[in-house]
């Protein structure tokens, strides 16, 4: 007998801004804080443009539209699978990064 998993997508939830982390709330309660220079739109946008950002695909990235940006919750949880980050950012990263 075989046993089928439902594999369950990890949504956004919640969105938030600091002067240096885009922190994205999740839809199983994590909340992932990234660098702002990981998005250079991003980075340089008015606190006004980042907070006006909406969710797509029912939570599975963000949209700016002032910025014409979009980040995927994806690229949030395995950045080294879709970005391609500078090299002192990756390295920052790497180093707060937790062990488990």
């Amino acid at each position: 007998m075989s046993t089928l998993v439902a594999k369950v997508e990890t949504l956004a939830v919640d969105v938030s801004c600091s002067r240096d982390a885009l922190c994205v709330t999740l839809s199983d309660g994590r909340v992932v804080s990234v660098p702002l220079v990981w998005f250079p739109r991003l980075a340089g946008a008015s606190n006004r443009d980042r907070s006006d950002w909406e969710l797509i695909g029912g939570g599975i990235g963000i949209h700016w539209e002032a910025i014409d940006e979009d980040i995927s919750v994806a690229s949030l949880l395995q950045p080294e699978n879709f970005m391609r980050l500078p090299e002192k950012a990756w390295r920052q990263a790497v180093r707060r990064k937790p062990r488990g």
